[in-house]
């Protein structure tokens, strides 16, 4: 298998078996954030994984940034629930603004 430019893949929104998530890639090694999403259209994200053969590469903050670009242009709000979103918020916190569920902060 060729070496995969993961800045160009697409955030794939997947449904399995009533569990809602956020996919970089296709196949059976891909990074993902599951999700929750209510009625008011806030996204809570709950938890990110990285592959054990893909980490080091930058893929969690990759999948969570092209995550907030996403809830950015749907005009939804999230709530950063995983602490690896939380950690990366922290780092970048222009990325939460005008996003923030009301009642959640980065600080």
């Amino acid at each position: 298998m060729g070496q995969i430019n993961w800045q160009s893949q697409a955030l794939v929104n997947r449904e399995m078996d009533g569990k809602k998530r956020f996919e970089l890639g296709e196949g059976d090694v891909i990074p993902f954030i599951e999700y929750i999403q209510n009625n008011q259209n806030i996204i809570f994200l709950t938890h990110t994984e990285v592959p054990q053969s893909l980490e080091g590469n930058g893929l969690g903050s990759l999948i969570v940034s092209k995550t907030l670009e996403y809830i950015r242009k749907k005009g939804f709000k999230m709530a950063p629930l995983c602490p690896f979103v939380a950690a990366y918020l922290k780092k970048h916190p222009e990325d939460a603004s005008g996003i923030l569920a009301p009642g959640y902060s980065i600080a």
